[in-house]
């Protein structure tokens, strides 16, 4: 194929760059590339990844498939030029649906399966389609909403009658060929500022990005293209479903567009090239990113100097990302190469980590209009910034007063469409008096001809002081601080106002007790780098998903309601508020978590376990939910029960959001283990942990008198320690086995236990002990041995640190557990969490509630060394489990013991205090 190319020129105020045509295109309609593709033979054309394997469509197989659906089609009356819609999932027989729609005569309309009713509905009576392709769980919708519709079913069942397989033509018919000017395919925009409008775009059109792209060779034989994006939009149903086809390379499609599912796409399916968008690229990286933080502080150092040391390698020429990353690339896709990125701006600081760590990058600008490339940057040319020069055959001007070097970016060429479905004034708006379309973005191009992106039209914000904001410079600016996962600028009454959705993970690993104050530190931070007219002056923290379309743009028309909407739940959260968020309201990759029946089992039972707080996929289990640690096996126990799955510790490690326990739930094995830490919990117990549960040898055993002897020493002599209520341990049932509860205000608090009860008893308990303190050096863990202290860990290990309690009280040996979980901030009571009440519920045994007084006075949580204060440590009357659970509030037995116990240890508080006082 040959293209002419024209210079670069100045038209008095405009730059003009292209005016090139195609000269012996190899298309001038689709129906030539679908016709060819039963001549690619056995080669595989479709991989979709199955729970189990991966189900393969030969180009033979697809290419008859879809001759025969075109003349049944046909055969049922199917009218030239004509709309047929789909809505449903990307499959192989939606391809082949949308294909056979095409050869037929018709206009493919690919619908997204997330839009509300009323644009559902807008957009077939629009339209004016009479067939549809969609999947079962899609019909009865449909017919409420459109009766009239013919509904063929993409995933029945062979005997299914109302499956499309029916509709394949029993007898050969000849089809009809293309006019180059019929419309093919018919796209909704995907409604940044308001309604969706249509947008018909004809065989021409989509024949020629194929033609540009092809001879751009960005694409190579033998390339295996991964699809993780839902194929309703223009850029992937060109650049990954017709260009890959027409070229007879194989196409995978994910089981879901998860990520642990793309992942597996691109590795399972050996994938060398991945069509993405800026925020699936951005998760890449993070992801990265984590994995590498998680290895130790110098991993994180090391890959941070490599990858360094290659994007100053890249700008010079030299491409040593995929060496110096040889086993990141091994680890997540071996062959991927190259990654293309459409839909929305690429910030260029990604772009420049995506190329330092190996892959190649291909940047592609254009809209639904314009079918969609206007501009390409094609890997091997440094052009930072830059979304490079036009496609060839296409012209930009930029529409720009004569001192200003940017403007409003204009294009003409065969890929533009000709005006809006059924909205002739949209129509005349979109285009100049002499014919060229308005894109409505801002830009410039340079000395190279190269396109530069700043901005919208729509979107400027003029100041009072009369500076130009942009707004995704200044989004840009705040999403790179770790604390914030997404910004979003607007203004009202000359004030730039902030949306902030936070990064609970980061914010819980920073230590932060409260997300507001963490997320005003992290804003002023950002703001002291900006000019003072970009810095925000009031910001709303929301937990609902920014709106955005489907490719990640912001609509920007919802903001404000966004923005006041987060404010109003912030005062005071009405009864609305604090219901589950809608479906619609998500963003679409987590809507596909919930299309696994074990996501969306997880999704109802959250909103059941926590009626009155607002879910969504970013809250916090931790910060918003005050799920603990010690909580997490009721959860893990409670998600197997509902959905058949199993948590492991190490994915219980991963999670800090809801989003990321609907991803685990989705990829976690069959359940199993985590019953067997309540009816076998030693065999949970690796042998790290069950070390901990072996008898002490004979030189332990006099260590531990020793320790015993020594701790009760220095406790009554140092800290004048006083014990009330030993009485209640005498005497007691069942042999003796006796759960303490005590309250937890410093590190004091066992030692004084531990005396109170003297060295007999002392050396009779195992105790709790958090990780962080207990056993954070040799001798700190010799003596924990000594001791019989059981790992508690804070951040992971729900699993084996309450099968360590349940071992215990099995066994029939005695126990101390802080229910608290942590040690009080203020010295004040807290509230008790659930995993002792878990225990007693399954293991009964006489419970002693424990109040200790003076410890906070002589070591507080903010101190170093001890004060020496008076401590007294208080035993209540012992109170069996069964008890508890009926004076205790709450739905569940294990939440009744706990609140029941917390009001014990409340009252021993009470009653000392006023003792005190006489």
């Amino acid at each position: 194929m040959g293209f002419l190319y024209s210079v670069v020129r100045r038209e008095g105020c405009a730059t003009t760059i292209g005016d090139t045509r195609l000269t012996a295109p190899p298309y001038t309609t689709l129906c030539s590339p679908i016709d060819a593709l039963a001549s690619y033979g056995p080669r595989p054309a479709l991989l979709a990844l199955r729970e189990n394997g991966m189900e393969s469509w030969s180009y033979a197989e697809l290419g008859e498939r879809v001759r025969h659906l075109a003349q049944g089609l046909r055969q049922a009356g199917l009218a030239r030029g004509e709309a047929i819609a789909l809505f449903g999932p990307d499959r192989p027989e939606w391809i082949m649906a949308a294909l056979a729609a095409i050869r037929g005569g018709a206009a493919v309309l690919p619908l997204d399966t997330q839009l509300g009713d009323e644009v559902l509905s807008h957009v077939l009576a629009d339209s004016g389609a009479r067939f549809i392709f969609t999947t079962t769980d899609r019909v009865e919708r449909l017919q409420r909403l459109a009766p009239e519709l013919i509904t063929i079913l993409l995933d029945a069942a062979e005997d299914d009658a109302r499956g499309w397989r029916r509709w394949l033509a029993e007898e050969p018919a000849e089809l009809p060929g293309a006019d180059a000017h019929d419309v093919a395919a018919l796209f909704y925009t995907s409604g940044t500022t308001g309604r969706p409008k249509g947008v018909p775009l004809t065989h021409a059109n989509l024949a020629f990005q194929i033609n540009a792209l092809s001879a751009a060779g960005v694409l190579w034989p033998g390339d295996r293209v991964a699809l993780p994006l839902p194929l309703h939009h223009v850029y992937p149903f060109v650049l990954g479903l017709l260009l890959p086809l027409g070229l007879g390379l194989t196409l995978l499609i994910p089981q879901a567009l998860t990520g642990p599912q793309v992942l597996r796409t691109l590795r399972e399916g050996e994938a060398t090239v991945m069509i993405g968008v800026p925020r699936l690229f951005a998760a890449l990286v993070a992801g990265i990113e984590a994995r590498v933080a998680a290895r130790g502080r110098l991993a994180a150092w090391l890959v941070r100097r490599l990858l360094g040391l290659s994007m100053a390698l890249r700008r010079l020429g030299l491409h040593v990302g995929r060496r110096l990353f040889r086993g990141l690339h091994t680890q997540l896709a071996p062959q991927l190469r190259l990654l293309t990125c459409g839909g929305a701006a690429l910030d260029p600081d990604l772009a420049a980590r995506l190329e330092g760590l190996g892959w190649q990058l291909a940047i592609g600008y254009g809209l639904t209009e314009t079918s969609p490339l206007l501009a390409m940057n094609l890997p091997g040319v440094h052009r930072p910034g830059s979304v490079g020069p036009a496609v060839p055959g296409v012209t930009l001007r930029i529409d720009a007063p004569a001192d200003a070097r940017a403007g409003e970016i204009l294009a003409r060429g065969p890929n533009v469409f000709a005006g809006y479905r059924n909205l002739p004034e949209k129509t005349r708006e979109a285009f100049t008096p002499d014919g060229w379309f308005r894109t409505g973005d801002l830009g410039y191009l340079d000395a190279e001809g190269n396109l530069h992106i700043s901005g919208r039209v729509k979107e400027l914000i003029v100041t009072a002081g009369g500076e130009n904001i942009q707004p995704e410079e200044v989004e840009t600016a705040y999403q790179r601080h770790p604390c914030i996962r997404e910004f979003a600028l607007l203004e009202r009454q000359g004030k730039l106002l902030g949306l902030v959705l936070p990064e609970a993970g980061e914010i819980r690993r920073r230590g932060h007790a409260d997300i507001g104050s963490a997320i005003r530190a992290a804003l002023a931070e950002i703001s002291r780098g900006l000019p003072s007219y970009q810095r925000v002056t009031e910001c709303a923290i929301t937990r609902d998903p920014l709106p955005r379309t489907r490719l990640g743009k912001l609509r920007r028309h919802l903001l404000p309601e966004a923005f006041e909407q987060a404010r109003a739940l912030e005062r005071q959260p009405s009864a609305a508020e604090r219901k589950p968020l809608p479906l619609e309201q998500m963003a679409e990759a987590d809507r596909m978590l919930l299309e696994n029946p074990a996501g969306r089992g997880t999704w109802a039972w959250l909103a059941e376990r926590f009626p009155q707080r607002r879910l969504t996929p970013d809250t916090s289990l931790r910060l918003d939910l005050d799920v603990d640690s010690i909580e997490w096996l009721g959860i893990a126990l409670d998600v197997e029960r509902r959905t058949g799955v199993e948590l492991s510790e190490d994915a219980i490690a991963r999670i800090d959001t809801v989003r990321d326990l609907l991803r685990e739930v989705n990829e976690a094995p069959a359940a199993g283990v985590a019953h067997a830490a309540w009816e076998q919990p030693e065999t949970v117990l690796g042998p790290e942990q069950a070390r901990w549960l072996r008898p002490l040898g004979p030189l332990a055993r006099a260590l531990s008198w020793a320790l015993s002897a020594l701790v009760w020493a220095v406790m009554r002599l140092l800290f004048r320690l006083r014990v009330e209520g030993v009485e209640h341990l005498e005497h007691l049932p069942g042999g003796g086995q006796l759960v303490l509860a005590p309250n937890h205000a410093s590190v004091l608090d066992p030692f004084a236990v531990a005396a109170a009860l003297g060295p007999g008893r002392m050396r009779k308990f195992y105790w709790g002990g958090w990780t962080g303190i207990a056993f954070t050096n040799p001798v700190l863990r010799l003596a924990s041995r000594l001791g019989r202290v059981l790992p508690v860990t804070p951040e992971r290990g729900a699993l084996s640190s309450l099968a360590l309690g349940a071992a215990v009280l099995q066994r029939g040996d005695s126990l101390t557990w802080f229910p608290e979980g942590e040690r009080s901030p203020g010295g004040t009571l807290q509230p008790f969490r659930p995993g002792l009440g878990m225990l007693l519920a399954r293991f009964p045994a006489p419970l002693v509630p424990v109040y200790i007084h003076g410890s906070f006075e002589a070591l507080p949580r903010d101190r170093r060394w001890p004060r020496l204060r008076a401590i007294t440590v208080v035993f209540g009357a012992p109170v069996e489990s069964a008890e508890l659970a009926r004076q205790g509030a709450g739905k569940s037995e294990p939440e009744r013991i706990t609140s029941a116990l917390h009001d014990r240890v409340a009252a021993l508080r009470t009653q000392f205090e006023a003792e005190k006082t006489r």
